[in-house]
């Protein structure tokens, strides 16, 4: 069994699939494991280190995937970079499958095997697999450590001989993963820290951290969560009594960073222009959504945008792989976990089990086609 991990393409992508760590397991495992030289590069790891673990190194894509029963990749590879693996190989990436119809066929027409790892299901069987988690974590951290970097004041409150320096009012928006780390953050650097988010579960989990809860509490923001845990979109109703509660919170606010998504949809639009108008000058806003159109208004994708108020609103791409080489830690973790359910430990081979509930929730294409029940239409 030959496993590769390619360099990833992307000039926004300093992460990587393998550390020295999972390649040590995987050749345990009884897999000749191929890693592009200078795949970790970004990620703070050097190719001997990957020797050193049991890897070899291989000059360029092309002979990293050559005869591969497995790719490990952190973003879906292009078709073209998947010539010369195995027929029926299995790919595991964060495919990013929503709304991309054509990409997904050309990768069927490869005839591997794509899992999503971001489909994975949020069961207890699988939290080690979840690198929506692992990844969101790190960017809720990470959101919170940009704002104070661009914010000209100090974040805690302190009292000194020449004046007392008043904590910065800090406010999160969506209270997921990534919003709860950056929660904690905010309060472990002093901050007084407000958020909201429209799944009532939140609450209890925001006020646990030490921050004050912020949100319309009527009946459709009761029912606003799904089975697995996700956010549902809000009527167009409660959007704006809820926009006009935060409208003059967010007025008050040194700090506000944005996580809300919603699976398969565009970002929710929390900030409008006009709120962006009503904050102080020097104030920050960080929009961890830019990526799905942003949860401000006047967000832009990879740029730090100054308003003519002197508001700065941050847009940063991949916020995690920000922090690459311990995104790429846990993504090569969370990868190493899901492989070892489709690797049979005596053959020595991949043994994919169809019926098995991860499977079934992460397996994009097999046989030349789409076959995810929610994406096979493409």
């Amino acid at each position: 069994m030959r496993i590769a991990v390619s360099a990833e393409t992307d000039a926004n992508e300093a992460r990587v699939a393998a550390t020295p760590e999972t390649v040590k397991k995987l050749v345990g495992l009884g897999a000749e494991v191929a890693v592009q030289a200078g795949a970790g590069q970004a990620s703070g790891i050097v190719d001997a280190d990957f020797e050193k673990a049991g890897a070899k190194i291989t000059p360029d894509a092309a002979a990293t995937v050559a005869g591969a029963d497995v790719v490990l990749a952190v973003r879906r590879p292009a078709p073209s970079a998947l010539a010369g693996v195995n027929a029926n190989a299995a790919v595991l990436a964060i495919m990013d499958p929503y709304g991309q119809h054509e990409a997904l066929n050309a990768l069927a027409q490869t005839q591997v095997q794509a899992f999503a790892m971001e489909l994975m299901p949020r069961i207890t069987r699988a939290q080690v697999m979840d690198v929506l988690s692992s990844q969101a974590n790190l960017a809720g951290y990470r959101a919170v450590l940009d704002a104070a970097a661009e914010y000209g004041r100090a974040i805690p409150m302190m009292m000194t001989a020449a004046g007392t320096v008043p904590a910065a009012k800090i406010f999160i928006m969506g209270v997921g993963v990534a919003g709860l780390q950056a929660i904690a953050t905010a309060r472990r650097l002093g901050g007084i820290v407000t958020a909201t988010d429209v799944r009532p579960a939140t609450k209890e989990q925001v006020e646990s951290l030490g921050a004050k809860f912020l949100a319309v509490e009527d009946e459709e923001f009761k029912q606003a969560q799904t089975a697995g845990g996700y956010a549902k979109e809000m009527s167009a109703e409660y959007q704006a009594k809820q926009a006009a509660l935060t409208a003059s919170h967010i007025a008050k606010q040194d700090i506000v960073v944005t996580t809300a998504l919603i699976p398969g949809r565009p970002a929710p639009r929390l900030i409008s222009a006009e709120m962006v108008a009503s904050m102080r000058p020097g104030s920050v806003i960080v929009d961890l959504a830019v990526e799905r159109g942003g949860n401000c208004e006047l967000s832009r994708p990879g740029e730090i945008v100054v308003t003519d108020n002197h508001v700065k609103i941050v847009g940063h791409l991949n916020v995690a792989g920000r922090l690459a080489a311990t995104a790429s830690q846990l993504y090569a973790k969370n990868l190493l976990a899901f492989l070892e359910t489709l690797i049979d430990k005596e053959a020595k081979s991949l043994r994919i089990d169809g019926e098995d509930e991860l499977v079934k929730a992460t397996r994009l294409t097999q046989g030349g086609a789409v076959v995810h029940p929610n994406f096979a239409a493409a």
